[in-house]
C-alpha cells in the first residue's frame, strides 16, 4: 500500500511531465498573439482618427480622415476598380517572385556546392547586385517594352538576390562533418542536397524568401510607378495626380495589408516545413 501511494504515478506526475493545468497555462489564450500583435495597428489608427477628425492638426488634403479612406475604397470597390489594382498586382508580385526565387535558390545552390561556380561566378552576380533598382527599367523598356513582361522580370530582378544571398552563405558554411556522414551512408550529388545539405539550411531558405518576397512588393511598385495602367503602383500616381490623397493611402494600406497576408502564408509553410525537414 505504501509504495502504491508514493508512486509517481498514482499521486502526482512523474519528474519532468507537465500537469494538464500547466498545459493550459503554456498555451496560453487561443489567439493571443493575434491580439498583442494588434495593439500597434489600433493605436495607430486612433491616433490617425485624433490627428484628423479631433484636433485638425491635418487637412483633408495632407492627410485624409480613416472614415475618408474607407469611402474611398468602397467606391472603388463599387466600381470594380479595386479588384482589378489588387488582382493584376497580386498576380505580378507572385509571377515574378516565383520566377526570382526559383532560379535564386538554382544558382545559390550551384555556387554554394561547387568551389569552382563560386570563384567564377560570384563576383559577377555580387556586381549585378549592387545594381539599383530603377536602374533596369529603362533597359527592360528598350528590350522588352511596357508590357507585363518588363514589370514580371524587374519584380523577379528583386526577388532573385536575397534568395540567392541567402541560400549561398547557408550552404556554404553548412556543417562539413554533417556532409561527410552524408557521404558515409551513400549519399551524392542531388541525392545528397536533398536528404543533408537543404534540410540544413531550411532556416536560411525561407528567410531569404520572405526577405525576397519584400523586394518583390518593393520592385512592384517601381514597375507600376513608371509604366502601368492597372495596379496599385499605378493607383498611387494616379491619385497623386488627381489630387486623391484619400486613393493614395488606401493603396499605401492596401500594399501593406498584401504584403503581410503573402508573408504570413510564407510563414506557414516554413513552420510545415521546419518540422518536416528540419
Amino acid at each position: 500500500m505504501t509504495d502504491t501511494l508514493d508512486s509517481p504515478t498514482a499521486a502526482q506526475p512523474a519528474d519532468g511531465a507537465a500537469r494538464p493545468t500547466e498545459r493550459r497555462t503554456r498555451r496560453g489564450v487561443p489567439g493571443g498573439g493575434l491580439l498583442i500583435g494588434a495593439i500597434v495597428p489600433v493605436l495607430l489608427l486612433g491616433l490617425w482618427w485624433l490627428v484628423t477628425e479631433v484636433t485638425g492638426t491635418f487637412t483633408a488634403i495632407q492627410l485624409p480622415a480613416p472614415q475618408a479612406v474607407l469611402t474611398a475604397g468602397i467606391g472603388l470597390f463599387e466600381s470594380g476598380d479595386l479588384f482589378e489594382h489588387v488582382g493584376i498586382s497580386l498576380q505580378r508580385v507572385l509571377i515574378g517572385f516565383g520566377i526570382g526565387a526559383a532560379l535564386g535558390l538554382a544558382l545559390g545552390s550551384l555556387l554554394g556546392l561547387s568551389s569552382i561556380a563560386d570563384k567564377l561566378l560570384n563576383p559577377t552576380v555580387g556586381a549585378f547586385r549592387a545594381v539599383p533598382s530603377l536602374a533596369w527599367v529603362p533597359l527592360l523598356l528598350l528590350w522588352v517594352g511596357i508590357g507585363e513582361d518588363s514589370k514580371v522580370i524587374l519584380i523577379a530582378i528583386g526577388a532573385f538576390f536575397p534568395v540567392f544571398t541567402a541560400i549561398h552563405s547557408a550552404l556554404r558554411h553548412v556543417d562539413a562533418q554533417l556532409v561527410e556522414a552524408g557521404r558515409a551512408f551513400g549519399f551524392h550529388g542531388i541525392r545528397l542536397l536533398g536528404t543533408v545539405q537543404l534540410p540544413a539550411v531550411v532556416p536560411s531558405v525561407f528567410s531569404g524568401l520572405r526577405l525576397g518576397l519584400a523586394q518583390a512588393w518593393l520592385f512592384l511598385v517601381a514597375a507600376e510607378l513608371l509604366a502601368a495602367a492597372e495596379g496599385l503602383g499605378f493607383l498611387l500616381t494616379e491619385s497623386q495626380n488627381n489630387g486623391r490623397t484619400d486613393r493614395l493611402l488606401l493603396a499605401i494600406v492596401l500594399l501593406a495589408l498584401l504584403g503581410k497576408l503573402t508573408d504570413t502564408l510564407l510563414g506557414v509553410l516554413e513552420r510545415k516545413a521546419l518540422k518536416t525537414w528540419a
